[in-house]
């Protein structure tokens, strides 16, 4: 690049991201996880990296716990107390108390499990309420379960939320952080509005947990789910996990009676009794392997303090936007993202008419984002590994692709299974 009185408007050069990444706080972080060297990741939203623990965690398990002590670990290597103990884990990241976080099944199950628990403490009240262009399991998964528990689904858009929330209104089902533009609720202001309507909010914080602010107890918010293979390093497919305020937790029955969430699992009596506390959402035997794998990924948070990560992930936001705007421009890219801090989570989109070709040329050019139908490319920005010269890269290839046309390429066209 030239020097600073000949470059854009708002761009920086490469020594100055790395002088970003000397000074950045989190630094160290990036060392306790295997990155491919020459890639740039910012695909984190959708699976974390590898942290370099789970390898010689994983090998433990399977060599030593499974290998050698066999049936013996549920109880020498703390295995049956694995989704209480790494539930608490993850609840000082969202702000919950460590009683009302267990990590069980996938974040689908535990939408069907709370929508169905949560129906039944308001009988009269028929509405199952959701926005349009929300993620579509949930939807999905939200569709289903309506129709079991006897709700009407009501699907409307975001602006028409407030005016939908009623007397008949008894769940408002919401993902924190939207998906595809990284709008994010105020979660107290809409708790409090569906409260005040004689409702329970519902809360998705599978794009939220691990990378944006959350303080569930403090919102007053009572039902919360989210995926652990996202921002919290767990693996593909890992168990996810959920949230129930410690009042509310005695007055739930899960829909998925299983043996894990019963009172007394070994008693092996024909009738459910339901297990106290939030122990009653479990259902089947605990995935072992994925449980660990998830707990080193939520360790790797060990040590990072939750502000310092929301404020890296603003000044990463800031920088691509601005190098964006100053080495992109007249190429069509419009960010669709929010600016505001307050009002976004921890991803930066952009739409254009070839989203899907820029995608998959920067993948070719070892830039690792995602595209989301039908014109969007998306950049997570995990902050607890991703750095300032890793944003300068991409943009720089980002911009080589758009000045070339090299995206008009006909192998990025070919559209097969894609992230």
């Amino acid at each position: 690049m030239g020097s600073a009185t000949s470059r854009p408007s708002g761009t920086i050069a490469l020594d100055e991201a790395r002088a970003l990444d000397a000074a950045d706080p989190l630094r160290a972080f990036r060392d306790r996880f295997r990155l491919p060297k020459g890639l740039v990741y910012l695909d984190g939203n959708s699976l974390g990296a590898l942290p370099k623990a789970a390898a010689e965690r994983q090998r433990r398990l399977v060599e030593e716990e499974w290998g050698e002590e066999l049936i013996r670990s549920w109880n020498s290597r703390g295995w049956i107390d694995a989704p209480q103990r790494v539930g608490a884990k993850i609840a000082p990241l969202i702000g919950a108390k460590p009683h009302e976080v267990i990590v069980a099944d996938s974040t689908s199950v535990n939408l069907f499990k709370l929508i169905v628990a949560a129906a039944a403490l308001a009988p009269g009240r028929r509405q199952l309420l959701s926005e349009a262009g929300n993620f579509h399991t949930d939807l999905h998964i939200a569709s289903g379960a309506a129709e079991l528990a006897g709700l009407r689904l009501d699907i409307v858009p975001r602006e028409g939320l407030e005016a939908a929330l009623g007397p008949d209104t008894n769940l408002l089902l919401l993902t924190h952080v939207h998906f595809k533009a990284g709008f994010r609720f105020d979660m107290a202001e809409v708790t409090a509005r569906a409260k005040a309507a004689g409702a329970r909010t519902l809360w998705d914080l599978s794009h939220s947990a691990g990378a944006v602010p959350l303080d569930l107890n403090g919102a007053g918010a009572e039902l919360a789910v989210g995926c652990g293979y996202k921002y919290l390093n767990g693996g593909p497919g890992a168990p996810a996990f959920l949230y129930v305020a410690e009042a509310l937790q005695e007055r739930l029955v899960s829909p998925l009676r299983g043996w894990m969430g019963h009172a007394a699992p070994f008693a092996f009596t024909d009738d459910y009794a339901p297990a106290p506390g939030i122990a009653r959402f479990l259902a089947g035997t605990p995935p072992i392997l994925g449980l660990a794998a998830l707990e080193t990924g939520v360790d790797s948070f060990a040590g990072a303090p939750l502000e310092a990560l929301w404020a890296k992930s603003i000044a990463l936001f800031d920088l691509f936007a601005r190098l964006v705007e100053a080495r992109c421009a007249g190429h069509g890219l419009a960010c669709i993202s929010p600016r505001e801090p307050e009002r976004r989570g921890s991803h930066i989109s952009f739409s254009h008419p070839n989203a899907f070709e820029i995608c998959q040329a920067l993948i070719a050019d070892g830039v690792v984002g995602d595209f989301r139908a039908p014109d969007v490319v998306r950049f997570g920005l995990t902050p607890l590994y991703l750095g300032f010269e890793d944003v300068w890269t991409a943009v720089e290839r980002l911009r080589a692709i758009l000045d070339t046309g090299r995206w008009r390429d006909p192998r990025f066209a070919v559209r097969g299974k894609v992230t």
